[in-house]
C-alpha cells in the first residue's frame, strides 16, 4: 500500500518574518528532495482539511482555541509568544496541519494507505493545552491520536518524537493518559528545559548530551523506547519528525545523519507491523538547515514507503 503524501499551499503561507527560521522554504526543501529522488509521482497525494472545532477541544481548552481565533490578524503580524508569531495566513494554516494529522490517521485506519507523511507546518508538539509556544499554535500530532482514540475507538496509541527539543505540548496533554505513549530523544538541558525527571510508565523521555551522535541515539532509542513499545504494543504509531537533531543543523548540537532517521524509522515501523497491522501517520516537526532537512525528510519517506 501507498504512503499517502499530505500538505496544504495555506502551509507555505504562513509567514514568522523574514529571518525566521521556521519558514516555508521547509515544505519546498522536503517536496525538491522527494520529486529529485523519483519518489514524489509514487506517493498517494492529499490536501489537507481543516480540523474541526471538535477535534481541537479534544487536546486544547476552549478559551485558548477561541484566543488564538481572535488573535488571527487581518493585516500585519501578532506575536503569542517569543518565537511564535501569525500573519493572516497563520490561523487556516494551522487548522490544516492540524486536519493533516486527522486526515492520516484516518486514512491508515481505513487500509486507504499503508501510512502517512504530514509535511506541514506550524509545527505541533510544543504548544500546550492552553499555550502557544517554540513556533507552534496547535498541537498536530496530539489532535490526530485524539481522533484515533475517540473516532476510531481504540485503546493504545504511541508517539514517537525524534525532534532535538522536548516535546513538552504533548506531554502536557497525555501525561495522565495511559491509552499514549510518548517516547522522546532530545538535547538536555535544552529548550524547552523540560523532559528530563518528568516521565512515567508511559512517557518514556530520554534525554541527550550536546555532542550525542548517531551511536548514542540508536543505543537510547535500543535501550529505552523498543522495550518500552512492545510492552505498549500500541494499535496506531505516530511520529513527532523533526529532523534538527542532524549534524548540520546549526540551531542544536546532536550530530545524527540520514541514516540515523532511516535507522529509527525501520526500527519503529517493524513495531507498527507487529501490533498495529503496519499503521504510521508522521508529522513534520523541526529541521531548519534546509538540505539537511530535505535529505533526512526523504530518508524517512523513502523508510515508511519501503521504495
Amino acid at each position: 500500500m501507498q504512503t499517502a503524501y499530505i500538505s496544504h499551499p495555506l502551509c507555505l503561507k504562513h509567514d514568522m518574518g523574514a529571518h525566521h527560521p521556521e519558514c516555508p522554504a521547509r515544505i519546498h526543501a522536503i517536496e525538491d528532495q522527494l520529486i529529485a529522488s523519483g519518489l514524489f509521482p509514487y506517493l498517494q497525494h492529499h490536501d489537507a482539511p481543516e480540523a474541526t472545532r471538535e477535534q481541537l477541544l479534544r487536546v486544547h481548552d476552549a478559551d485558548y482555541v477561541d484566543s488564538i481565533e481572535s488573535a488571527a490578524p487581518q493585516h500585519g503580524m501578532v506575536q503569542l509568544d517569543p518565537d511564535t508569531v501569525m500573519n493572516p495566513f497563520s490561523y487556516p494554516a494551522a487548522l490544516r496541519a492540524a486536519g493533516a494529522v486527522v486526515l492520516g490517521v484516518d486514512l491508515v485506519m481505513a487500509g486507504k494507505a499503508g501510512n502517512a507523511f504530514c509535511n506541514i507546518r506550524p509545527p505541533g508538539h510544543h504548544a500546550e493545552r492552553g499555550r502557544a509556544m517554540g513556533f507552534c499554535i496547535f498541537n498536530n500530532v496530539a489532535v490526530g491520536v485524539a481522533h484515533a482514540l475517540a473516532h476510531h475507538g481504540l485503546k493504545r496509541v504511541a508517539i514517537a518524537d525524534f525532534d532535538v527539543h522536548h516535546g513538552n505540548g504533548t506531554e502536557n496533554i497525555f501525561h495522565d493518559d495511559p491509552r499514549v505513549m510518548l517516547c522522546s530523544t532530545f538535547q538536555h538541558p535544552f529548550y524547552p528545559y523540560a523532559g528530563a525527571g518528568s516521565g512515567n510508565d508511559h512517557i518514556i523521555n530520554v534525554p541527550l548530551q550536546a555532542g550525542t551522535d548517531g551511536a548514542g541515539f540508536r543505543a537510547a532509542v535500543t535501550q529505552y523506547w523498543l522495550p518500552a513499545l512492545e510492552r505498549f504494543q500500541p494499535e496506531l504509531l505516530l511520529f513527532s519528525a523533526g529532523f534538527d537533531a542532524h549534524r548540520d543543523d546549526e540551531m542544536a548540537m546532536l550530530r545524527l545523519t540520514e541514516a540515523d532517521y532511516e535507522w529509527v524509522t525501520k526500527e519503529i515501523k517493524r513495531i507498527a507491523e507487529k501490533y498495529a497491522h503496519g499503521r504510521i501517520v508522521s508529522a513534520l516537526e523541526g529541521g531548519y538547515e534546509l538540505h539537511a532537512l530535505g535529505r533526512s525528510a526523504l530518508a524517512h519517506i523513502k523508510a515508511l514507503s519501503g521504495l
